[in-house]
């Protein structure tokens, strides 16, 4: 993944409403129409909203008659997950190393 993937990836689940709308669509698809009914904002914004979480991979949003049906992509949340994994194992192989020189008693010269 290149850096503006991982970019647009984290700067879309930044947002409170754009998690929920990820949270409400792994386990089914919804309409725009009734993810906008859930939230006390216009229904462009509730779109804006989804259209950032589909450039960044994580809904596919797709027409059905005149509706646009959204479901959220498992794939890229787990690409996503692997990331936070990847930065959990860093931070604690450093922990690990600072607790290691913690515990390494000083011995006077």
């Amino acid at each position: 993944m290149s850096d503006a993937e991982i970019d647009r990836i984290f700067r879309a689940l930044a947002d409170r409403t754009r998690r929920d709308i990820v949270r409400r669509t792994l386990g089914g698809e919804a309409s725009v129409s009734a993810l906008a009914d859930e939230y006390d904002m216009s229904f462009a914004a509730v779109q804006k909203h989804v259209a950032v979480l589909k450039e960044a991979g994580l809904v596919t949003k797709h027409p059905r008659g005149r509706e646009r049906i959204v479901r959220a992509d498992p794939d890229q949340i787990a690409r996503a997950r692997g990331l936070l994994a990847q930065l959990e194992g860093l931070w604690r192989a450093r922990f690990d190393q600072l607790d290691h020189v913690l515990s390494d008693p000083i011995t006077p010269e």
